[in-house]
């Protein structure tokens, strides 16, 4: 399974192998590896080795043997994840620093936030030799440590390192946190991903070597598993059953007292330290020589740890409930007072957990939500929130409403919301049985907050109102304000303007009296956004001071929905003078692990990708909001609405599955934020279908809606769509210029509006319904070069009918050389990549920013299936888009 590593304190973390097998069929992995070290060392720009493959498959062997053989070239550090019910945040960190020190030690142990360490870690690998950092078992990593992979991940090119990070791709679950910081370091050059078979028959066949065991039997049993084959060949010649069966056989073996040791390690996730094990396993410690003996634990710079985790769970698992608490009760007693260092809450509150000791969890548990919450791991605040809970039976209503609040919210930051809303439900009840009608009207707010984000603006409008009720009976305060700014966002949700200013006004005047920034910024928000979307820019203004309100006060969620609605505005309006704002919002909360922000941000990055051209962009945008399963109606609305329009305009197949579901999702509401995209796309996919008198009953309850909502944008583009269909109604007068000149029949000035914002395909489609062949010939050429098949047809067919012949029938000469599909701009920056420059100098040849280049060449490398910028230029020649000798 692997060498002998060193006596590192890196090596107390990757562990020490409990047999010197081989490593069998691990060239190519070992290959993988080597080559990213060798560029790392050539050029002093880092790589991220992402190591796949089921438990047991032989991740760690395979790290540890490379860092072994390499530990003189290079400085070695190492994190383990832990297998706790909910892990420490930032635990591998912790590990990290013990080698380290210096302000990264700081950092980790003291209150710091995911980016501020991340931003540490860089630094310390910048100014540092060559290092390997291995961080093993990322499935199990806290939410913290997710944020700092995956900053690093972005990053890792800036510094001399190789990570290795190792998970279980059999534990990742369609809604697992490491999902989403996967897809978000997606591909890239410096980024490779590398998956650990297990054994074929021959491997199994090899490392069984002379042994009378039936090897179709052992392979078929153990699965090519090398922690399973091993287990076997340790044991007597039968093959068990399972790896619990094989464990368990092997350790049946040892004497009844390194047995009882055996135990005592189990209950300890990772490692145990000796002075630990004293207190816990008692004489039994004596007996630690025979359980090293026989190859199930290792010890290591003065702790021990089973070889494998799946080793430890097995036999943690077949203790006795009895047994089990009781070697719970000791270590918890024991951790509670460390002979060094301060208590870990998170690994005090398991232990509490494991002893059934409800005082103990209510103690500890809460605090290690609190540290969770304090570095930015909400959901593992929400966990430990959640174990507290159960143990809180016996509690008066105040602590209960205490932990029921904490975990709401937790869960609200993390899109949990059928869990936040549970929470906060029984809240409310609780206040009112206790006839605190203050705490009641806060709680409701928080309610409503809750359903509102979930999509259930009826039932958040109940809340709202009985909040105002209620607080209105009381003297003037800040829950009040924020009652008033609650029901503004409502408002403003809808987009009814009236209601919004209305309660704004009130919130914001209110707010201001009583010097309370939270309520001011929250107003300032639903004012600011209100005014934006009709048009009056203005409500930049109010927003950007909301934005920096929040941020000042260090409030994450007020500051995360400034950044989203900026991005509304941004998708809606067409305002790309405002897009910066996306871009700091997407950094924003990436950095903080504001997942469902983040998500939402993406989607209205996709909607502005798709609306500019940048479809390929805006199909992967789509794809990654639709790929983290979510509670909340309207942002997987908007992404089905994004990815179903790259679908519809390319003419690719499926677009119609994402388009129903996203009616499915928003019938029957009297919100324009999902109606009218939904709404527009089907009439565009039916009019791209050759179906135009649909257009009508696809557009109809959010073309009405739009139109009392006197929704610019909204309007405009529906009265458009409806146009084009044949039909013929007043056109709004409030209509954005772009809109208002094609329905008043000014189609070439429209065109050269919509391409003065960025919108091409806009611009071709008000071309290609000039009475023109001049304008019909560009709509064409415009349609045939951003891939929009349907589209093309159309116009193609209307020159035809004006006797015009030999038309192209396809995409332009430059795009039919370039099977991988790439756009205009990035076969330009392609050449360039060949040519052998950077990122900074191809910015400046086409006078465009670093972050736009970085962001074609990410395109390009997904498109190519290459790795890096050498295979893409090869690609390059052999695409024909360069040449040998450039």
């Amino acid at each position: 399974m692997g060498v002998v590593a060193p006596k590192t304190a890196a090596s107390a973390i990757l562990g020490t192998p409990g047999a010197t097998a081989e490593l069998l069929e691990r060239s190519h992995a070992l290959s993988t590896l080597e080559d990213a070290l060798s560029a790392v060392l050539e050029s002093s720009s880092g790589q991220l080795v992402l190591v796949g493959g089921e438990a047991g498959v032989g991740k760690t062997a395979l790290v540890r043997a490379f860092c072994d053989r390499h530990s003189g070239r290079a400085r070695l550090l190492a994190g383990a994840c832990d297998a706790l019910f909910t892990p420490r945040p930032l635990g591998p960190l912790l590990d990290v620093t013990r080698t380290t020190g210096g302000e990264l030690a700081a950092l980790v142990e003291g209150s710091a936030r995911p980016h501020e360490v991340a931003a540490a870690l860089i630094h310390e690998l910048e100014t540092r030799a060559p290092t390997i950092l291995a961080l093993e078992d990322v499935h199990a990593a806290d939410e913290a440590t997710l944020d700092v992979i995956r900053l690093v991940g972005r990053r890792v090119e800036t510094a001399p390192v190789l990570v290795i990070a190792t998970y279980r791709d059999d534990e990742l679950a369609r809604d697992h946190p490491l999902r989403i910081v996967l897809g978000e370091i997606g591909p890239r050059s410096a980024v490779a991903r590398l998956r650990i078979e297990p054994l074929t028959r021959e491997g199994v066949a090899e490392l069984t070597g002379s042994r009378d065991l039936d090897v179709d039997a052992l392979y078929s049993r153990t699965g090519g598993n090398p922690f399973f084959v091993t287990e076997v060949l340790a044991g007597e010649g039968e093959i068990p059953g399972s790896v619990r069966d094989a464990v368990l056989a092997r350790a049946s073996r040892v004497s009844e007292a390194a047995r009882e040791l055996l135990d005592a390690v189990a209950v300890v996730p990772s490692h145990a330290d000796l002075w630990l094990l004293e207190v816990i396993a008692g004489g039994a410690v004596k007996h630690l020589d025979e359980c090293l003996a026989s190859g199930m634990l290792a010890s290591d710079q003065g702790s021990v740890a089973f070889r494998h985790e799946l080793a430890r769970l097995a036999v943690e698992d077949s203790l006795p409930p009895d047994r089990s608490v009781a070697l719970h009760r000791k270590a918890l007693a024991a951790l509670a007072d460390p002979p060094s260092s301060m208590p870990d809450l998170a690994r005090l509150a398991h232990h509490a957990e494991g002893a059934q000791d409800a005082g103990a969890v209510l103690e500890f548990a809460p605090k290690a939500a609190e540290q969770a919450a304090s570095l930015g791991a909400h959901r593992e605040a929400a966990a430990q929130f959640e174990r507290a809970l159960r143990f809180a039976g016996d509690e008066s209503p105040e602590a209960r409403v205490e932990l029921l609040e904490r975990r709401s919210f937790e869960c609200y930051l993390t899109d949990q919301f059928v869990e936040s809303i549970a929470a906060q439900r029984e809240s409310v009840e609780l206040l009112r049985r206790m006839g605190d009608p203050l705490r009641e009207g806060l709680a409701l707010l928080s309610f409503a907050r809750r359903v509102s984000c979930s999509g259930d603006n009826a039932a958040s409008d109940d809340a709202c109102r009985d909040a105002i009720a209620l607080l209105e009976q009381l003297p003037p305060g800040r829950e009040l304000a924020l009652a008033y700014g609650l029901a503004a966002s409502a408002s403003m949700n809808i987009e009814d303007a009236e209601g919004a200013f209305r309660w704004g006004t009130r919130a914001i005047e209110l707010a201001e009296r009583l010097d309370d920034d939270e309520a001011l910024a929250y107003s300032l928000n639903d004012l600011g956004t209100m005014k934006l979307l009709r048009g009056d820019y203005s409500g930049a203004d109010l927003l950007d001071r909301s934005l920096e309100l929040a941020e000042r006060e260090g409030l994450e969620d007020h500051v995360g929905r400034a950044f989203v609605h900026f991005g509304w505005v941004i998708a809606r309006n067409r305002a790309y003078s405002l897009e910066d704002r996306l871009t700091a919002g997407i950094e924003y909360t990436s950095e903080r692990g504001l997942d469902l922000w983040w998500l939402y941000l993406n989607a209205y990055r996709g909607r502005a990708d798709l609306d500019r051209g940048r479809w390929n962009d805006a199909a992967e945008a789509g794809a990654l909001v639709l790929a983290n399963p979510r509670n909340s109606v309207l942002l997987r609305t908007l992404g089905l609405v994004v990815l179903g329009l790259v679908r519809t305009r390319r003419g690719d197949p499926e677009a119609w599955p994402l388009l129903d579901e996203a009616l499915a999702l928003v019938e029957g509401d009297e919100d324009l934020q999902g109606l009218a995209p939904v709404a527009a796309a089907r009439a565009e996919a039916v009019w791209l279908d050759g179906d135009p008198g649909r257009v009508a009953v696809e557009t109809e309850a959010a073309f009405d809606l739009a139109v009392r909502r006197r929704s610019p944008w909204a309007c405009g583009e529906l009265a458009t769509l409806r146009r084009r269909a044949g039909i013929r109604e007043a056109a709004p007068d409030y209509a954005p210029k772009p809109y208002a000149l094609e329905l008043a029949g000014e189609h070439v000035l429209a065109a050269e509006l919509w391409t003065e914002l960025g919108c091409p395909y806009e611009a071709a489609l008000a071309l290609a319904e000039a009475d023109d062949v001049d304008a019909l010939r560009r709509a064409l050429d415009e349609l045939h070069s951003l891939g929009a098949r349907p589209a093309a047809a159309i116009v193609a067919r209307r020159l035809r009918e004006r006797g015009v012949r030999g038309l192209p029938r396809g995409p332009r000469p430059s795009t039919e050389k370039n099977p991988a599909g790439l756009t205009v701009r990035e076969v330009e920056v392609l050449e360039l990549i060949a040519q052998g420059l950077r990122n900074a100098e191809i910015a400046g040849r086409l006078s465009v920013s670093e972050k736009t280049v970085d962001h074609h060449v990410s395109a390009i490398l997904r498109k190519l299936g290459v790795p890096n910028r050498q295979q893409a230029a090869a690609e390059a020649i052999r695409l024909g888009v360069a040449t040998q000798d450039r």
